[in-house]
């Protein structure tokens, strides 16, 4: 095989919302790390989207990555930089507990070992999109990264235990792991998914696109979010991470802004005027706030600052960032 001068970067989870942001990232960039991006590859089990501008070689492939041989096929071409991005959300994988655990563990489990007894020597940079979900009940204190994982729901317990598999399987030198404990990420565009986080983009999301938005939970719920353009900062800025860094405990959690429902709304108002305000229709869901009320609330991102991640410093910006890269920078609502 020849060697390469650039990097080629797989991107697993590539029809993602994350995963496309990267991907046009990766292409409009052209370069990672450093090095020119000579081949990009997009998987996913529906077909990826081609970003548009990439210089380099572009493969699409769809693939589960919790069938067999599926990993083997996608490092079979030795990528240097490897996005683990695949997973099902929260909510479907607290609904279909098998799914959930073939997806988000099985498969992850999967794609370390076809690393791990791939020719040597290989080694590749392997970031992992972790959550804030492997912590548990709410804690009245910023949660700093020696904070215990003990998660509240499936969907968190998979992520810890893969969490765990990437620190071992990079102890052990058969990858060179980083996993970003992402925030809840918000404003996301399009349409809802199964995330039980889900209504805190949808409250801003619709209103500024004039249409109505429901609000299952007080207004008195607090959360972490980042927005998508910083979640996917975090990612590149994790590709190029010195191992040595991150002195043996390569997971860590993304810095975000802690806010409440009524600070969400507050931003929503200061972007959109009063009258957006009357788009949100209240519609209490215990078993969504019972869900929302043992996630975390807040937490200490000092480590993970120290080495360079950035992120919002207020919901207001988050709600700026939406309205620069989704909505070209004016407010699209409608008066009510």
């Amino acid at each position: 095989m020849r060697k390469r001068r650039g990097v080629s970067v797989l991107v697993v989870g590539a029809a993602g919302m994350l995963g496309a942001r990267l991907a046009g990232r990766l292409a409009r960039d052209r370069t990672l790390a450093g090095r020119s991006v000579e081949r990009l590859c997009l998987a996913d089990a529906v077909a990826p989207a081609a970003p548009a501008g990439l210089a380099g070689e572009l493969e699409q492939v769809v693939v589960d990555l919790s069938e067999p041989e599926a990993a083997e096929r996608l490092v079979a071409d030795r990528p240097d930089v490897i996005f683990h991005l695949a997973a099902i959300v929260s909510g479907e994988a607290e609904a279909d507990f098998d799914r959930g655990y073939r997806v988000n563990l099985d498969g992850t489990r999967l794609l370390l070992e076809a690393i791990r007894r791939h020719r040597q020597p290989y080694r590749p940079r392997l970031v992992f999109s972790s959550s804030i979900a492997v912590y548990g009940p709410p804690s009245t204190d910023a949660i700093p990264d020696d904070r215990e994982r003990v998660p509240a729901t499936s969907y968190g317990t998979q992520k810890a235990i893969a969490e765990l598999l990437l620190a071992d399987y990079t102890r052990r030198g058969f990858v060179d792991g980083v996993g970003i404990r992402l925030p809840t990420i918000c404003v996301r565009p399009g349409a809802p998914n199964r995330a039980v986080s889900g209504f805190f983009s949808s409250i801003i999301r619709e209103p500024l696109n004039g249409e109505e938005a429901v609000l299952p939970v007080p207004e008195t719920v607090r959360h972490w979010f980042a927005s998508p353009r910083a979640a996917t900062d975090f990612l590149l800025h994790a590709a190029q991470l010195d191992q040595a860094a991150l002195e043996g405990r390569p997971c860590l959690t993304m810095p975000g802004v802690s806010a409440t429902v009524a600070e969400q709304l507050e931003a929503l108002r200061n972007a959109a005027g009063d009258g957006v305000l009357e788009l949100i229709r209240r519609e209490p869901d215990d078993g969504v706030l019972r869900v929302v009320s043992g996630w975390p609330r807040s937490f200490d991102a000092a480590r993970a600052e120290a080495l360079g991640f950035r992120a919002e410093q207020t919901f207001d910006e988050i709600v700026r960032v939406h309205i620069e890269d989704e909505l070209g920078g004016r407010v699209g609502a409608a008066e009510p």
